[in-house]
């Protein structure tokens, strides 16, 4: 392709090795930069193009994340027909489907205990959506973050059988829920787990667990997110439905509900492959036709424009409904995915909105203190494999944005803790490929480390008593110290190629979005801009740095690179005048009907003199 050179790029390594990108061994952020694609990649992709008459750029951008030639067009193009397995594969979905047409021929009154983050949220929206067109339009129980903590507990699931519930169902949480669950059991009341983070040894006594990651679920399903096995249960109900006689004509439109399943799916950064792409790819559709009046009235308060795609999914609607979980009334996200008042919904769009400007302006602050406390720890060396950050301070709501702003910038695990005045902690984890957070907060809840705590191999939450603190602290740096597989790859970007600015058209976007969506486990292309110069950088909103990038042909870029203000990258875009090697992504930006590229400046690199 015209512009593009991501061949003949010096290689600093050869052989079957990996091959140094731009010869770049270590850049500003501290990474090496090397090729996506190897010479098998570099074959695959010359021959995808060959057979298939794609682009080029999406032939290499395929090839580099491992999609075989004959998978190409499909991949291109999943369907959720080809690629969603017959639900039954799920360990107990035909008791949970057959419970639930029951209860809806019955008429019984049903709670939903749903998360109180976006994939909890969509998760309780689709089962109060489909259970609505019946008229049996369930109670929502979404848990306090400070009061009532993760997962349902057994005051609350009384307070839903006081209230009339005869079957509760959990979704996003109760796999680890032992004592909830048994007071049901205890009082006569089925639950239903609609989950998919990881077990414990002992599954709670519900009616029915499902639940890809337990362990005698062979579905091969466990990348799934709640809203997407909410989906699949509910595609198991309306088949028992028709088994019972009940006219498809009147049964709910599934497909329209899959604007909630794509907004878990990308909020909750489970791998975009498989089934999991095609539920993004389909839902984006029904996103784009904004049907929903809570959807509608959300985008509007966020100015959106232009298509609605991955990033406004993520960065943009996501944080808006996970504010109310965050820092205000934990339901007010679920509400607005339930709503169809457009009065009611444009206040409850206004409200999250300052709810999530409020969280910006907190997340900054508790920032700024833990990576204080994280730099006090690493002094010049290389610091604990494993950070965890507490202060009495902090936010609840606010530690998980806190330890994945961490794991970013410090590429390891880490957690972020805050205690309140009886010494009770609330903590957040993210993690990093090769490394189970799940599976170390397990291990400390066994170990009586931890109060409580449970998760996934990403991301976990805890509590924990303050005077256990140091305890755990030396568990988890254990633990981390000996994992073979914590910080392979962590200081590598991966390179898809290189262009210049001149290159960057809006036409090659294109192209590459065709490829798209991107996201976890299909990561968008990142490519380098060798040897361009800043002609003019500039500080912007919470510590962005905005840049003109300008190439030997006098061709200008607009780049910006996100909370930089700050750090190495940062600091050396905004002395300005000499070239660099940058390293980013393109996107349009869509203003009063122009479409211009913009590039994120993800990393950069000196050029050697």
């Amino acid at each position: 392709m015209a512009g593009l050179a991501a061949r003949g790029m010096e290689r600093g390594m050869s052989g079957a090795g990996p091959r140094l990108f731009l010869n770049v061994g270590r850049s500003l952020t501290g990474q090496r930069w090397l090729h996506v694609l190897d010479a098998r990649a570099e074959a695959a992709a010359l021959r995808m193009a060959q057979e298939t008459g794609l682009p080029e750029i999406v032939c290499r951008v395929l090839a580099g994340r491992g999609v075989a030639v004959e998978a190409s067009r499909a991949f291109l193009a999943p369907t959720i027909r080809d690629l969603m397995p017959d639900p039954s594969t799920l360990t107990a979905m035909d008791a949970a489907a057959a419970r639930l047409a029951d209860a809806i021929e019955r008429r019984e009154t049903i709670a939903i205990f749903g998360d109180y983050d976006v994939d909890g949220a969509a998760s309780s929206a689709l089962l109060w959506r489909y259970l609505a067109e019946f008229g049996l339009p369930p109670t929502i129980r979404i848990p306090d973050r400070i009061r009532d903590g993760y997962g349902p507990n057994p005051r609350v699931i009384g307070e839903l059988i006081d209230a009339g519930a005869t079957l509760i169902v959990t979704v996003d949480c109760g796999t680890s829920s032992l004592d909830a669950l048994g007071e049901a059991r205890r009082r006569g009341v089925d639950t239903i787990v609609l989950d998919h983070h990881q077990p414990g040894e002992t599954l709670p006594p519900a009616f029915a667990i499902v639940n890809p990651n337990r362990q005698d679920d062979l579905s091969g399903l466990g990348a799934l997110c709640a809203a997407g096995v909410v989906f699949m249960t509910l595609t198991a109900l309306s088949r028992e439905l028709r088994r019972r006689g009940r006219d498809p004509r009147g049964l709910p439109d599934l497909m329209a509900l899959l604007d909630l399943v794509a907004l878990a799916t990308v909020c909750d950064v489970v791998p975009l492959t498989g089934l999991n792409r095609a539920f993004v790819m389909r839902g984006l559709d029904v996103m784009r036709r904004q049907e929903k009046a809570g959807l509608r009235a959300l985008a509007r308060v966020a100015r959106l424009s232009g298509p609605i795609d991955p990033y406004h999914l993520g960065f943009i609607l996501g944080p808006r409904i996970n504010a109310g979980g965050r820092i205000g009334q934990a339901h007010l996200g679920t509400r607005l995915l339930t709503i169809e008042d457009e009065a009611e919904a444009g206040e409850l769009a206004d409200e999250l909105n300052l709810l999530n400007e409020e969280r910006q302006g907190m997340e900054r602050a508790m920032l700024a203190e833990a990576e204080a406390e994280v730099l006090a720890e690493i002094g010049g060396g290389e610091g604990p494999p494993i950070l965890i950050g507490a202060r009495a301070t902090w936010h609840p709501g606010i530690v998980g944005l806190i330890a994945a702003r961490l794991k970013e910038r410090y590429r390891r695990p880490a957690f972020a803790i805050a205690f309140d005045a009886s010494g009770r902690g609330t903590g957040s984890g993210r993690s990093v490929p090769g490394f189970d957070l799940g599976a170390l907060v397990r291990r400390a809840v066994d170990a009586g480390l931890l109060v409580k705590g449970g998760g996934h191999a990403m991301a976990a939450g805890l509590t924990i008593a303050r005077e256990r603190l140091g305890d755990f602290r030396d568990f988890a740096e254990a633990a981390a110290g000996a994992a073979e597989a914590l910080g392979e790859g962590q200081h590598d970007l991966l390179l898809d190629g290189a262009l210049s600015a001149g290159a960057a058209t809006t036409d090659l976007v294109a192209r590459l979005e065709s490829a798209g969506p991107y996201g976890a486990g299909h990561p968008q292309p990142i490519f380098a801009l060798p040897r361009h110069r800043v002609v003019s950088a500039s500080v912007m909103g919470a510590g962005h740095v905005r840049a003109s990038l300008q190439g030997a042909d006098g061709t200008t870029l607009s780049g910006i690179a996100f909370r930089a203000a700050e750090t190495a990258l940062g600091t050396r875009l905004l002395q300005r005048g000499e070239a660099l090697h940058l390293a980013g992504t393109l996107s349009i930006d869509r203003y009063r009907g122009q479409d211009s590229v913009s590039f994120r400046i993800v990393d950069a690199a000196e050029i050697p003199r």
